[in-house]
Parts: structure tokens; sequence; C-alpha cells
């Protein structure tokens, strides 16, 4: 059985973004919505899933967050609107 990783993107009202990886992405978003993760995203309310990628190796994964956590902000952007143009909460998508 194989594994899976997803890199994911989170937003808030304010477009304030974070990037994650995780092994459950249904679980991870449920813990940034209901604020159960201390730090960053509990802070800035970060809740809308906007962008997510899957892998089925962890290092791939990992190594593709830490790529896009480097990137300047309109290339974070750039990269949601070519996955969701319309910069929804995909939160539905992935239940």
């Amino acid at each position: 059985m194989s594994k899976s990783y997803y890199v994911y993107i989170m937003t808030n009202y304010s477009g304030t973004l974070y990037i994650g990886v995780t092994n459950n992405l249904a679980r991870r978003v449920l813990e940034h919505q209901e604020g159960l993760l201390d730090g960053f995203t509990k802070k800035y309310k970060c809740n809308q899933l906007v962008y997510y990628e899957f892998y089925q190796d962890i290092k791939q994964a990992i190594y593709r967050e830490k790529e896009i956590k480097k990137w300047r902000r309109e290339k974070k952007i750039n990269l949601i609107l070519s996955f969701n143009p319309e910069f929804e909460d995909l939160v539905n998508t992935i239940v």
C-alpha cells in the first residue's frame, strides 16, 4: 500500500499564505479550521485551503514544500491561480 503526502497552501481573509506538508490533508485542513494547531496558522486564522499537490514520497513532498516557501509571494499566487483560478476554498474537493 502506498502512502500519500500533500503539500498545501492555506490562506485567510486578508490573503496571508501558509505552506505546509501532511500525510492526511482532510484532517490537517480541519485542524487549521478549528484552530487546533498553535503557531502561525492559529495566529493568522489561515483556514481556507487554496492549493495542494499529491506525492507518494515524503522526501519529495518536503523538498517541494521548502521550494515553494522560498518563492516570492507573486510566484506563490501564480501557482495557486494556475490550480485554482477563482481562489476558492477547496475544502469540499478533498472530503
